[in-house]
């Protein structure tokens, strides 16, 4: 099973691109589609194929998979199965940081001051927990570090949203929080591609010192894990992903939460083999996710962030009655 498990994986995941770049309000013919992409005419339909629908299939098999693999580092390097990157308030800092770009009229005035802004608040958010946590803090204060980052978050947020002059503003960053990839372009995918594959392959250097972890933190000391360096690289490659995710794309939860936590058993919990199928299992479930959004109500616009909160909800609360019935017993 595991043997197969990656090769799935990847199978699953050229096909939902495909379908991605395939499914859209038009009913156009698969060939038409397929020669309007590979071969192009300069025609309307491959405008849509080319600057459209291909660059949002990239940002929702990239975003899903830096969110799939981030979760899964900080369930292993928290070694809690309810963590997640939001967890630290990485991406409700990222949130404020965009929120507060379309407040003041930069993301107006400026193309990228939306995801830059983005960026700037994930890891500004770093550097508080960093500072917070100090250079001895184990997981426990770098959660309790991450709360109060990610209060602070949402107090920001809700702060703006109530002196907004204009509701018509307010209305634009309540719809940006929901999360989409409808309408991303080129420039999004060139702005949060580097920084996502770069989180995570610092994220993916790390997999041998979180399977030391699992036996504890005075056992992996003893190991020769270097535990202050780890939490700099996670937290880094986690803000790197997360940052750049929530900046283009809006906020996108629970896909760190729910793909590790599927996927642990057939990988029996091991780090090395964890991590990248996460990222895998993330990039099919945000594909999936986002193709679903364009069935369902095509004419509502209903937000990809909103759909996975409706899935990931319920699923959180499952983990929480299992994990207390497993105490109990």
């Amino acid at each position: 099973m595991n043997r197969l498990l990656t090769p799935a994986l990847v199978i699953l995941v050229i096909l939902l691109m495909l379908a991605s770049i395939l499914i859209g309000p038009a009913a156009v013919p698969v060939g038409d589609s397929l020669a309007a992409l590979i071969r192009g005419d300069g025609g309307p339909l491959t405008l849509v194929m080319r600057e459209l629908r291909l660059p949002r299939a990239v940002l929702a098999a990239t975003i899903g998979a830096g969110l799939g693999l981030s979760g899964a580092v900080m369930q292993g390097y928290l070694r809690n199965p309810l963590a997640e990157p939001g967890l630290l308030g990485v991406s409700g800092a990222a949130a404020l940081g965009a929120v507060l770009a379309l407040q003041t009229g930069l993301a107006a005035a400026m193309a990228l001051a939306l995801p830059l802004s983005g960026l700037a608040g994930a890891f500004t958010a770093v550097l508080v927990l960093a500072l917070l946590a100090g250079p001895s803090g184990g997981a426990l204060t770098l959660i309790l570090a991450g709360i109060g980052v990610s209060a602070l978050s949402g107090a920001g947020l809700a702060l703006v949203l109530n002196l907004s002059p204009d509701p018509f503003a307010a209305q634009e960053i309540v719809f940006w929080l929901m999360g989409s990839l409808a309408d991303r372009s080129w420039s999004h995918v060139a702005l949060a591609l580097p920084f996502i594959v770069v989180g995570c392959a610092v994220l993916l250097t790390q997999a041998q010192a979180l399977s030391a972890l699992t036996l504890g933190e005075e056992a992996a000391a003893s190991m020769g894990v270097n535990l202050g360096r780890l939490r700099v690289v996670v937290l880094l490659g986690t803000a790197a992903v997360v940052g750049a995710s929530t900046a283009v794309a809006g906020s996108i939860g629970f896909i760190g939460l729910m793909v590790p936590h599927i996927l642990r058993r057939v990988t029996r919990g091991n780090p090395a083999r964890l991590l990248p199928v996460s990222a895998l299992g993330g990039a099919a479930l945000l594909l999936a996710a986002d193709i679903a959004v364009r069935l369902i109500l095509p004419g509502r616009d209903l937000k990809l962030g909103v759909l996975l909160a409706i899935l990931g909800a319920p699923f959180f609360l499952m983990l929480i009655l299992r994990t207390r019935f497993a105490q109990n017993a």
